[in-house]
């Protein structure tokens, strides 16, 4: 049985939401509403030529392209790392551990810096990879590599726990049972994990698709092969177009809602089955 407004176990309920909402509208609703009525200030044809040029699609198709094979390999390697950082233990697991987060606390520029200067033909790894045709600084490349670095704690720290608190003892009743190691992380371990793993791609998708201080300085911000929508966006407030920047922002949300919403429908829906 429901229990009455003047019965609940925690009260505050109106003051907490009156809070809450008032928090998202003025952080998130009215911003949005702004950009919507600077974008109104266009023409239905002043708007689709600002956000449809060749330079507009090349710089949406290569953000969420980017974004998208980073949060792959984000969760390749974070379940990984993950795995040896909850099953094992070693000399210097802690301080493995600890290096998850660098990401969090180092700006995206240093780190944009750091790989740039590492991917050049003169650099500790440009120096053996440029001989063999693989150009990592201003490259698409490049910006794949650096939105891995930025994504990949998303993906750890959300599979983490959940690897935490599983027992061992499903995988050795597993493998008394005659499954072998590949057996038992396929049928056994992952869809376990398919729902923490969803995620953490999705976070990771999310952390790159707004990244913008790391990629300015390895990607080389070439239109029509390195640019991403973001600096492109910073490119039309250069040229003091700013209804235009807003549109092409407008139409970067729009897009980016669409993809998280089926990314975390697919999730829910992992979770529905999971067993």
């Amino acid at each position: 049985m429901w229990l009455s407004k003047s019965h609940r176990v925690l009260p505050g309920f109106h003051v907490g939401l009156g809070y809450t909402v008032t928090i998202l509208t003025l952080l998130l609703i009215l911003p949005l509403i702004a950009c919507l009525f600077k974008v109104a200030t266009l023409t239905p044809e002043q708007f689709f030529a600002a956000v449809w040029t060749e330079r507009a699609r090349a710089a949406y198709l290569l953000s969420f392209g980017a974004s998208f094979v980073a949060a792959v390999i984000n969760v390749a390697i974070g379940l990984l790392l993950a795995w040896v950082l909850v099953r094992y233990e070693f000399w210097g697991r802690r301080f493995l551990d600890s290096l998850i987060d660098l990401p969090f606390a180092l700006p995206t520029a240093v780190a944009g810096l750091v790989f740039s200067s590492l991917l050049v033909k003169q650099g500790w790894y440009g120096q053996f990879l440029v001989p063999l045709g693989i150009k990592g600084a201003y490259s698409q490349l490049g910006i794949i590599i650096v939105l891995v670095f930025v994504g990949l704690p998303f993906v750890v720290r959300t599979v983490q726990p959940v690897l935490e608190s599983l027992e061992g003892d499903t995988e050795e009743a597993a493998a008394m049972l005659g499954a072998n190691r590949w057996q038992t992380m396929w049928r056994v371990l992952l869809p376990a994990l398919q729902p923490s793993l969803m995620t953490g791609f999705a976070l990771s998708f999310a952390r790159g698709l707004g990244e913008y201080g790391s990629v300015i300085f390895i990607s080389g911000n070439m239109p029509r092969k390195t640019e991403i929508a973001p600096v492109l966006i910073v490119a039309r407030l250069e040229q003091f177009a700013y209804a235009e920047a807003t549109a092409i922002a407008v139409v970067l949300m729009a897009m980016s809602l669409v993809s998280l919403a089926l990314v975390n429908w697919l999730e829910r829906r992992s979770r529905r089955y999971a067993p």
